[in-house]
């Protein structure tokens, strides 16, 4: 695989060196597949990407909520992303932001980029200088685009993924459908690393709340398999996240749900775990909770010393006696 990818290294430099287009010797390689992609329900937008090259989410995949979705690739020019965005957010289409960013673009032969806007307007551009197979493809809210490819099926595979998923969540059916682009063939050198950003279908001046999901797999021997992975851990914490508010907000019946709900997804996860007990024991069913303490002590003594410490902040709200009976 080393070889290979030098081999397209050097080839690229080779063509630089001859055509030298201002900028795109200085320029990243990320040759790749990715998505942009809408949900029309609830206008969630997202961009998925994996390639056989180190840190691809770094570079490739952007994204601002209520505004839209960039992945520029193959010798990246990595101001596409936020002066792509920065031209949605204007309120110009994605197909006018994306001709006004190509045409100021000296190395446009070289680039592949994909837009999409909030109103799912989708353009891509694939340069005549891209390596093959190289190409892009267009449906209802939703572009997918590839180069360096073993073949021609990928683009097409991924095409078909994003359609027959269609009841999945948006992060769910973008991750089927580059999973679809690799079985089909995917990057031409293998496979290192992948990103997942999904971002909400309103505009948000808290920039800690722009992206819903932000996940990277930076470099892994199946990078599409743990982004995967990680993205169950996200939705096992989100009922997390929920359960916490419902505890701040003293409703311990939600908050049960949420952490049982995510208890059963990571069914060995001490934290889970711990927290359900801590609601149980909030709602007065402490014989309830103490043989689930018991067990996560038992894997994990700090977490026994981490109960003693709730009482002070009111995160649990048991008597002294009660919490004697569960630490003993």
């Amino acid at each position: 695989m080393k070889k290979i990818t030098l081999f397209f290294c050097l080839l690229g430099s080779l063509q630089l060196m001859s055509q030298n287009p201002e900028g795109v010797a200085k320029d990243a390689f990320a040759h790749t597949f990715s998505i942009v992609a809408r949900d029309t329900v609830t206008g969630e937008m997202a961009v998925g990407v994996q390639s056989h090259w180190f840190s691809v989410g770094s570079i490739v995949s952007w994204g601002k909520a209520g505004v839209g979705v960039v992945a520029t690739q193959s010798f990246v020019n990595p101001a596409y992303g936020p002066e792509g965005l920065e031209l949605m957010a204007s309120g110009i289409s994605a197909e006018q932001a994306l001709t006004q960013m190509v045409e100021k673009d000296q190395g446009r032969a070289f680039r592949q980029v994909a837009f999409l806007d909030a109103n799912g307007n989708v353009s891509a551009f694939t340069g005549e200088k891209c390596v093959e197979a190289a190409e892009d493809l267009q449906g209802k809210n939703f572009s997918v685009q590839a180069n360096m490819m073993l073949n021609d099926k990928v683009v097409p595979a991924m095409a078909e993924a994003f359609v027959r998923f269609s009841d999945y969540p948006l992060a769910e059916r973008v991750v089927e459908a580059l999973k679809a682009a690799q079985e089909a063939g995917g990057d031409i050198r293998g496979k290192q690393s992948a990103a997942l950003v999904v971002v909400g279908p309103e505009k948000t001046s808290q920039s800690w709340e722009d992206k819903k999901i932000d996940l990277k797999v930076d470099d892994h021997q199946d990078p599409l398999e743990e982004l995967s992975r990680l993205l169950k851990v996200a939705r096992a914490y989100e009922h997390m996240n929920k359960g916490d508010l419902a505890v701040e907000a003293g409703d311990m019946e939600k908050a049960l749900k949420e952490y049982g709900t995510a208890g059963k997804m990571f069914p060995d996860n001490l934290e889970m775990k711990f927290w359900k007990a801590v609601a149980l024991a909030n709602s007065g069913r402490i014989d309830e909770a103490k043989p689930i303490f018991k067990t996560v002590f038992e894997a994990d003594a700090n977490w026994k010393e981490m109960i003693t410490r709730l009482p002070a902040s009111g995160i649990l709200t048991i008597s002294e006696a009660e919490l004697q009976e569960i630490t003993e």
